[in-house]
């Protein structure tokens, strides 16, 4: 079974220890790379690939002013067709439904379509609790899966793996579970994609509930819709007899219409393709063909709180195609594993706040500080958040939610700060009291910079708090004021 996020570090700490892990970085750095440059040449073929943007952002935008009256269009239209639709507050209610939809057909094992939000919500350790295995079928999620790993990527959850590593985990894990490896299995993508093949052949054959999320869900058909690249969640949609799908409530577009937009944006952003190889859509039940029950459970789980936030609420225009992460420096130097969720890099660092409250707990107040502000983010979403802004208004929020707790050293230094800057002299004071400092420390431990610049590699403790992890450019060999007073003839008024 699949390891869980529980109890992770702060990302800080997690971002750490992955640094030092040079062969994660060289597996997320080649892998990045690649789809990066895949997306880049799709996406530059389409001359109107900003106005599809816009266009993505304002679907969204009018469908959650109006998820009130879009959600209940929805359940009708899912209800005509025989399916049966169930609401969800939070992620205990989502997996005590899927539960309780498997026990009363006595069944012990289901078959998943990869799917976000069943990962958020912990569904296959719940049902494992109640005696009932969860077969991920998406080849990279049963890589993590058999490896007892985490997923580190929104669209390649074995990212963080290369092929002689998942080529072990096959070897290792698959007799353990099933059909075993091949004792001569090589590491070429193609015996690994067999080997994977032949082991869940037989899961897809005997299973009688699958569960599926949803990329899209059309309110005026009720209709789901899920775009995949390896034909399993075909299978798993339409084979067995029960089918549960988990779809989170900002999935929705009210019409046929909205979703051709998104149909061309997502597979060029996420997988560099010009169209998915597969697309499945469903509406409830069809008499003799596919599953016989159907049941929808629709998710909140923190959506309504992110919607209430009004700088934050374009988080749930999302359509979790993972361009965001590709582009990341912080990420392509961390991997997911450090944002400790399910939904890491840029995107998970403002969505986990957001659906889970800042001022709960360390881990998640951490996130909104995961990234360097460049934008890139921002820049390649198909749908136009503006994730720097949003993670600049949740920093604020992590910092009124810890007011009464701030460190007393920083208090001290904040009313140095605002001494010192209160008073043009003090200031004066300050900036040669410093300098005389920082050019000490710099003869003591100084090195070099792109670009012909210096920094000081390590600074006394506590200082060195903050250059253990950071360049702390060298001190200029004299302040603004005494340039501006050797260059101006020293005038005080013009100062």
């Amino acid at each position: 079974m699949t390891a869980t996020f529980v109890g992770m570090p702060a990302f800080p700490e997690a971002a750490r220890a992955a640094l030092a892990d040079t062969q994660l970085r060289q597996n997320l750095t080649h892998a990045t790379g690649t789809i990066r440059a895949k997306r880049a040449s799709v996406v530059g073929e389409v001359a109107e690939w900003e106005e599809l943007r816009l266009a993505g952002a304002a679907i969204k935008d009018n469908t959650l002013h109006r998820l009130d009256e879009h959600l209940l269009t929805l359940e009708a239209a899912l209800v005509e067709r025989g399916a049966v639709v169930h609401w969800a507050r939070d992620a205990d209610e989502a997996c005590r439904i899927v539960a309780e939809v498997a026990k009363s057909h006595s069944i012990d094992e289901v078959v998943k379509v990869k799917s976000m939000a069943t990962q958020e919500i912990g569904l296959n350790e719940v049902l494992a609790e109640h005696g009932i295995a969860a077969w991920e079928t998406d080849l990279a999620e049963l890589i993590v899966q058999l490896g007892d790993d985490l997923p580190s990527h929104i669209l390649v959850p074995a990212i963080h793996r290369n092929r002689a590593e998942i080529r072990e985990i096959f070897r290792d894990r698959m007799g353990e579970v099933g059909r075993p490896a091949p004792d001569d299995l090589s590491d070429e993508p193609a015996e690994l994609a067999g080997a994977a093949r032949l082991h869940l052949r037989q899961k897809f054959l005997n299973a009688k509930m699958a569960v599926s999320g949803a990329n899209f869900a059309v309110a005026e058909t009720g209709t789901l819709v899920v775009v995949e690249s390896e034909g399993n969640g075909r299978m798993c949609l339409t084979l067995p007899e029960v089918l549960v799908s988990v779809v989170g409530i900002e999935k929705l577009v009210p019409t046929w219409a909205d979703l051709d937009v998104f149909l061309q944006l997502l597979p060029r952003s996420s997988t560099g393709e010009r169209m998915n190889p597969y697309t499945s859509t469903w509406a409830g039940v069809t008499p003799g063909d596919g599953p016989q029950e159907v049941h929808v459970v629709l998710l909140d789980n923190g959506r309504t709180r992110a919607l209430a936030d009004e700088v934050g609420r374009q988080a749930l225009r999302c359509i979790r195609c993972s361009a965001c992460l590709n582009v990341c420096p912080v990420y392509e130097r961390t991997g997911g594993h450090a944002y400790g969720s399910v939904y890491p890099g840029p995107i998970g660092a403002i969505l986990n706040p957001l659906l889970k409250g800042t001022g709960v707990d360390e881990q998640t107040d951490s996130l909104p500080y995961a990234s360097t502000l460049c934008g890139a983010c921002f820049e390649a979403c198909p749908v136009r958040i503006d994730i720097p802004e949003v993670l600049v208004h949740l920093r604020s929020k992590v910092v009124d939610a810890h007011r009464d707790q701030r460190p007393k050293s920083e208090a001290l230094a904040m009313r140095a700060a605002g001494w010192a800057f209160g008073d043009a002299r003090r200031l004066d004071l300050a900036e040669k009291v410093s300098g005389v400092a920082g050019r000490v420390a710099g003869r003591l431990s100084r090195r070099s910079l792109p670009g012909g610049r210096s920094a000081v590699s390590r600074l006394p403790w506590p200082g060195s708090r903050w250059s253990d992890a950071r360049d702390l450019p060298a001190p200029p060999p004299e302040s603004f004021r005494a340039w501006w007073r050797r260059t101006r003839g020293g005038n005080e008024e013009e100062r």
